[in-house]
């Protein structure tokens, strides 16, 4: 009896743990951690130079990709984000002629 007694004490503590980190609101500064390393972690988008700013869950990406399939999934891998509201993709194609 005790020790069912004791283990559903110890379940109750864990859930209350729980849902107490849950409920914390999530912050931009911890959104835009998020996202970089999401971006940077992607092997399709390399995101590592890609700047990320979030202002009350609204994240813009600035900075250049190579196709407009890495800025499509760039945005998607934000959205994916907890706390994120909104995505402004601010991304822009690299001139392939540029340097030649």
């Amino acid at each position: 009896m005790n020790l069912k007694l004791c283990a559903v004490i110890v379940a109750m503590a864990f859930l209350a743990g729980f849902c107490l980190a849950a409920s914390k609101p999530v912050t931009d500064n911890y959104i835009i951690d998020m996202v970089r390393i999401k971006l940077s972690g992607d092997p399709e988008v390399k995101g590592g130079a890609l700047e990320v700013n979030s202002v009350q869950g609204v994240v813009t990406l600035t900075g250049s990709v190579e196709t407009q399939h890495q800025k499509d999934k760039a945005a998607k891998l934000a959205k994916k984000v907890k706390g994120v509201k909104q995505v402004v993709n601010n991304l822009v194609l690299k001139d392939r002629n540029a340097g030649k």
